[in-house]
């Protein structure tokens, strides 16, 4: 594997695009390029980047572009650009355009042609991985059937799948034991890692709902996937040129040869071109029933092997969902746990209000009778003693009513 800065992109980019010095840091505002003598870009609000452009053979290369020769290059609009641009946090995005295919897969950001990669360079370990397995392929499995932009379309699909199947898989075994120690006990410690771990849980969810709505939005569309199919597509437009060129010289010769001895036998301008006009006409309704009867083969490999990625998202994604409704479980049995417990808590204050006046009643009676008035009760040593045990034998015995009258009413357990 060959790296290399801008030796081997010069033949399908410009050269004023790579502008590099020994320390591999690029020039902007129309600095002028050392090694070579050619004047840079002009950079107009479009700051060069480092990218790594992977070629068909295997080799990549690590260049340094602007946003305006790629949009040259590939023929991409600036917003198809804006999706790769790492300043800005946009979803995962796969859009198929005339001669290129812009992927935008967690932080998997590439353009592929029919012919090569441009991969946006990055320290993330996702980008050196698809770098050295793509590379690793396309030298090594010679034999595959798939275009090239379907193998590396292939790979980023799977990294990507890969990568979020095992954040997915980490966050299980993180979470469960975290939520059975919940269950068993609840603490403001295990409360606030639940919680955290459930926000985790939310954006990871959306990461992947957002790559399978982009996988089943590709496979729902037949126009979408015909649009990545780049390299039959750059087939078909040089068939269509060679043919078109052979029609013009083959028309050229006829006419030349069968230049009219008389006036009778001479065609005009007029008939010949009525002819071509049929002739077109002809060619394109034949050439419109051709494409909408090739056009299922032509995307059947695409389609199977979204429907592949397809399933590993969705069980990947139906996964996020159990271990949601995981949590949503275990957050009602604690809700209810906590029910029971504040519903102990009630009935052992109602007891206390009980209790409570009771006792207020006992303290009223003793009051009154403590204070200095004339009775005949204190006419006996033991009278007062008397009205105390009286009192409490009855204070008892409106509780003890009180309790049977709320079970009676089932306001406490039986």
């Amino acid at each position: 594997m060959e790296e290399t800065q801008g030796q081997y992109y010069s033949s399908s980019l410009p050269e004023s695009s790579l502008s590099h010095d020994g320390g591999g840091r690029s020039y902007f505002n129309g600095q002028i390029n050392r090694g070579t003598g050619i004047s840079g870009l002009k950079k107009r609000g479009h700051g060069s980047r480092s990218w790594i452009k992977i070629s068909q053979d295997g080799n990549s290369q690590t260049v340094t572009l602007d946003k305006a020769t790629i949009m040259r290059h590939c023929s991409l609009p600036s917003r198809d650009l804006r999706l790769l641009d790492p300043m800005f946090i946009y979803p995962s995005t796969i859009l198929g355009r005339e001669k290129a295919i812009v992927v935008n897969l967690e932080q998997i950001r590439c353009v592929i042609t029919a012919d090569e990669v441009i991969l946006m360079n990055s320290l993330d370990g996702s980008v050196g991985q698809y770098r050295l397995e793509l590379c690793n392929r396309l030298q090594n499995e010679k034999a595959d059937d798939l275009p090239f932009e379907f193998r590396a379309l292939e790979l980023a699909l799977e990294l990507t799948c890969t990568s979020l199947d095992a954040q997915v898989k980490e966050l299980e075994m993180e979470i469960y034991p975290v939520l059975d120690e919940l269950a068993s006990s609840i603490s403001t410690l295990n409360l606030e890692r639940v919680r955290r771990f459930k926000g985790h849980l939310l954006a990871l969810t959306q990461r992947v709902q957002k790559v399978r709505d982009e996988i089943e939005h590709l496979m729902d569309d037949d126009g979408d996937m015909a649009e990545m199919c780049l390299t039959e597509k750059r087939r078909r437009s040089d068939t269509y040129t060679s043919n078109d060129y052979f029609q013009t010289r083959a028309s050229g010769r006829v006419i030349s040869k069968s230049a009219p001895a008389s006036p009778e036998r001479s065609i005009s301008g007029v008939q010949m071109l009525q002819r071509a006009f049929s002739s077109i006409g002809n060619s394109s309704k034949h050439g419109s029933s051709m494409d909408s009867s090739d056009n299922g083969e032509r995307i059947e490999p695409l389609e199977m092997l979204l429907e592949a990625y397809f399933i590993v998202i969705d069980n990947t994604l139906n996964t996020l969902l159990s271990l949601k409704e995981y949590i949503d479980d275990t957050e009602d049995f604690i809700n209810i746990k906590l029910g029971n417990i504040q519903n102990q808590l009630i009935q052992f204050e109602l007891l206390l209000t009980a209790a409570t006046l009771v006792a207020a009643i006992f303290a009223a009676v003793a009051g009154v009778f403590g204070m200095n008035f004339e009775t005949t009760v204190f006419d006996y040593p033991s009278g007062f003693n008397w009205v105390l045990v009286l009192t409490g034998i009855a204070c008892a015995a409106l509780y003890f009513a009180l309790l049977f009258y709320f079970k009676y009413k089932k306001v406490l357990a039986a």
